[in-house]
């Protein structure tokens, strides 16, 4: 790979000599500026305004536009000049824990190659050392006219620096987070702990620009002499449209599960949302000696219910009195054979009690002419 830039790492006392080599590349597709017309390609022109004449690329300079207009001319000597100790130098100037660094301020990212045989040994020191601490170097270097901040930090066998912006360089989030406030019930977090448990965790080599790809094909049928690749269809737009967070939650998770070949059950928090609205329901038994399936059973569980509740009340009455008018009540339900049966038991039983209370009246009437002659 080419290197961009020479120089050497400032490690205390130790000077290693290095090559700045580009760590990243752009592979998005470019595009020219065409005449429509014609297909012509359009180009842009450098042409100084006071003449109206194009001006060469070795005719071109720098200079600083003051706040009335006026241009201040800075020359390369000028800035070779100014008292920049990192001109050529990448100087350490702290190890810090990686996650001190915030990744906002992350760049544009390098390698460090050792630049000749004497720099392999101080090189390979500084590497292991970095990997020993689990630390992180934080240091300046200057690079295309000016002072930047960097990281140092180990890739495999390779020392990699990315470039971080200053941090008066990063926008405080002002006015962005939502004003209105917001409140988030467990379940919902429930829900959404679920779907990232879901989605798990993936290799980021395995992922590339779908875009890209399908710009190409497009390109590649063009240039066949086809018309390119059919558009898909547009799914409508759901503008304004309320969205039930906890339905899009347990679809989410659904559809997650379903991809990755699992069954499709409920969602984690989901048996606890649904839990408030429905009520449970528990069978009741059917009655010993009739069939299960009788539709008069739940009628005869409560004659069993009306049948207790009168005896309670009128204990001083025989137990065959009440039998006969719990008898006599249920009997809307029971063959003609149980209702005559009832009615010549109540029948007897009156005729037998009748006599009983003949005796006590009788006697009561003889006792009284023996207290008069007293």
């Amino acid at each position: 790979m080419r290197s961009i830039w020479n120089g050497a790492i400032s490690f205390g006392l130790v000077s290693i000599p290095i090559k700045l080599v580009n760590a990243t590349e752009s592979r998005s597709v470019s595009f020219r500026q065409v005449h429509t017309e014609d297909g012509g390609r359009v180009r842009y022109k450098k042409v100084c305004e006071l003449d109206g004449e194009e001006v060469p690329q070795a005719e071109i300079g720098k200079a600083y536009e003051d706040a009335d207009g006026t241009m201040i001319p800075i020359t390369d000597e000028d800035l070779a000049s100014l008292p920049l100790p990192t001109a050529k130098t990448i100087e350490i100037v702290a190890f810090v824990p990686a996650g001190e660094i915030d990744p906002l301020q992350m760049d544009a990212a390098y390698y460090l190659s050792a630049n000749g045989v004497p720099a392999a040994k101080p090189y390979t020191l500084l590497r292991e050392a970095l990997k020993r601490s689990d630390r992180v170097a934080v240091a300046k270097y200057a690079l295309r006219g000016r002072e930047r901040l960097g990281m140092l930090r180990v890739v495999d066998d390779v020392i990699a620096m990315h470039g971080l912006l200053w941090p008066d360089e990063i926008r405080a989030p002002e006015g962005v987070a939502p004003e209105s406030p917001v409140t988030v019930r467990d379940a919902e977090l429930d829900l959404a702990d679920a779907l990232m448990a879901t989605l798990g965790e993936v290799d980021i080599s395995t992922l590339h620009d779908d875009y890209r790809t399908a710009v190409e094909e497009m390109i590649a049928a063009k240039a066949e002499g086809g018309e390119g690749v059919p558009a898909p269809a547009r799914e409508e737009e759901g503008g304004g449209r309320v969205i039930d967070l906890m339905a899009a939650l347990e679809s989410s998770v659904r559809a997650a599960r379903e991809a990755r070949g699992e069954r499709a059950g409920p969602a984690e928090g989901e048996a606890e949302a649904d839990s408030a609205d429905v009520a449970e329901v528990t069978p009741l038994k059917p009655r010993a000696g009739r069939a299960s399936g009788s539709a008069s059973s739940p009628k005869s569980t409560d004659a069993k219910k009306s049948t207790s509740r009168t005896a309670a009340k009128k204990t001083a009455a025989p137990a065959r009195k009440s039998t006969s008018k719990t008898a006599s009540g249920g009997s809307a339900k029971e063959p003609a054979a149980r209702k005559t049966t009832a009615k010549k038991t109540a029948a007897k039983s009156t005729a037998k009690k009748a006599p009983s209370k003949t005796p006590p009246k009788t006697q009561a009437k003889k006792a009284t002419p023996r207290k008069r002659s007293a």
